[in-house]
Formats: C-alpha cells, structure tokens, sequence
C-alpha cells in the first residue's frame, strides 16, 4: 500500500475514515477484498497477498484495524520475511498479541524491509503508528519509548496521511489526499443515511489523479527522478515496470455497534474502453467493484 489517508475520532457519526491506493507489481499474485480467516480463526476483511499469505490493510471481526506502507529508499530493501505478516499478526486478536506494546517486544523490527505500520483497536479507542524507520511525524505529539530499532507514537483524533516515508511527511500527493479527506468529512451525513455521493466522489477522485508533482516538489528518496515524478502521482501507472495502483479502497465505519463499509476497486493492468493512461484521472471502465458491510465483532452484514 502506498498511499492513505485516514480521518480519527473527528465526528461522532464516523469514527473512522479511510482512503487508500495499494501499489504493487502486476505479477504478484493478489487475492481482491473479501472476508477470510487467519490461521487462528480469526475473521478478517482484507485483500490478500497469495506470495506470502499477509495483507497490506484489514479489518478484523474483534475491531482491529492495521494499515501498512513500505518505506522508499534508492536502494531495495533484502528483508528475510514479508511486511504484510505485521498485519494479520495484529489483527490475529488479543490471544497472542494483547496490545502494540506487545507486539514490539515480540517481533524483530530488522527482520523486515522498511515499514509504516498503524495500528487500530476499537474496543480500547487506541491508535498507533510504528515503523522500523527513524523519522520524526509532522504531526503534534510524543514518539514513544520502545525496544531497539522501533519508532512510534500514539495517534489522537486527527486527519492524517501516509505514503512512503514517515507519517504525515508533506509529500504533494499525501497533502492533496489529505485535502480531500478533509472535504469528504464535511460532506458526510448522519449515521443511517445511505453514504453521500458528494463525500465518496470526493475521496475516489483524489485516489484517481495522475496529475504529477511538480519536479521541484519531488521527494529526494534515492531513486531517479523520472522514476520519482511517476511514482508521485496519486495513481501510479508504469508499464515499463509492470507496476502500479492495483486496488483503491475507501472505507467507512459509521458509528459504535454499526457495521464498517469497505469498497473496493481492483484495476486491470493494461485498460481498455476509455481508460487513458495519460489522462487527469483513471477510468473504472474496466475495474472490477466489491463493497462489503462488516460488523466489527461478528460477520458481515451484507456484501
């Protein structure tokens, strides 16, 4: 996942806000959104990643949350075990992993690539964001006091952003999402409205622009800057690479004891229709579209 942006505790009729694009080689085998059990029989909501077996964002029945992005830098990092274990070890439930506390005593930050890896409990209202990174948020706040080769700080209510570099860093693409975060928060209605065109339109968009930054705006990460100014497009397409958005995700949880929506879009690889590339923003002309109603202590509701 390389792009999101998420809206904490900011209105009482929507605890949680989310908008993402996942971006990833097309030959990694993928499995789209749907409802799957972890080993343990946990329930989850998730894509899935049929390389090894994780995920790059869930929701678990218990209420957890767990989002994930991967760090740039010039050089790949050569890691013995895959990110996206990080989430389903998270949203496995409170039986090995009670807390996030727990979670960094219990795993080896250096076993893994670079990582942003927030971290959500509905039942305790905790929110987190830890990476194996140094780098100091934007936002207000404390880093935490963890064990060797961890980074953190607790999250309160607040629109925040991430793609890949530390949270909240303002790369163009992560502040223009942010933007319309921000909007798409406005426009809600209450809680057993059906969801307001004007809110979801709002955020599809901006997870749909192909407009560049700027290059004065690019980030120095390592990497050229032709390859930069692609990948700084909040919908990445890059055929040369056989990579880019493969899915874009907006989920809503409307309120305490009601169901959270996820919808998904997975975007096919070389479009056809009126999918143009080159375009301000990606058709879903040929995407192919999944919504589920997930209770956050039971199974779905609807799908």
């Amino acid at each position: 996942m390389c792009l999101i942006a998420f809206a904490l505790g900011m209105r009482a009729d929507c605890p949680l806000l989310l908008a993402a694009n996942r971006d990833e080689f097309w030959q990694r085998p993928t499995l789209p959104l749907s409802v799957w059990a972890l080993p343990d029989g946990t329930r989850v909501c998730s894509g899935r990643d049929l390389r090894a077996g994780g995920t790059w964002l869930g929701i678990s029945q218990t209420g957890r949350v767990a989002m994930l992005t991967n760090v740039r830098s010039g050089t790949p990092d050569a890691a013995p075990r895959s990110r996206g274990e990080l989430v389903t070890h998270w949203l496995g439930g409170a039986a090995h992993m009670p807390d996030w506390l727990h979670l960094t005593r219990q795993i080896d930050p250096q076993a893994y690539g670079g990582f942003n890896l927030v971290l959500g409990d509905w039942a305790s209202g905790t929110w987190v964001w830890l990476s194996n990174r140094p780098g100091t948020p934007t936002t207000p706040g404390s880093m935490l006091r963890l064990p060797p080769g961890w980074h953190g700080m607790l999250l309160g209510p607040g629109v925040y952003g991430l793609s890949n570099a530390s949270l909240d860093t303002p790369w163009p693409k992560t502040l223009r999402l942010k933007t319309a975060m921000a909007k798409a928060l406005d426009a809600l209605t209450g809680p057993f409205a059906e969801p307001a065109p004007l809110w979801r339109e709002t955020l599809l968009q901006a997870l749909l622009d192909r407009h560049p930054a700027p290059d004065a705006d690019l980030p120095e990460t390592g990497i050229p800057s032709e390859k930069a100014r692609e990948l700084s497009r909040a919908f990445v397409h890059m055929p040369d690479m056989g990579y880019g958005t493969r899915s874009t995700l907006i989920a809503r949880w409307h309120a305490p004891g009601l169901p959270v929506d996820l919808e998904e879009w997975t975007h096919a690889h070389q479009p056809r229709s009126d999918c143009r590339p080159d375009g301000e923003r990606w058709s879903l002309a040929d995407s192919a579209y999944r919504r589920i109603s997930m209770s956050t202590w039971g199974m779905p509701t609807s799908s």
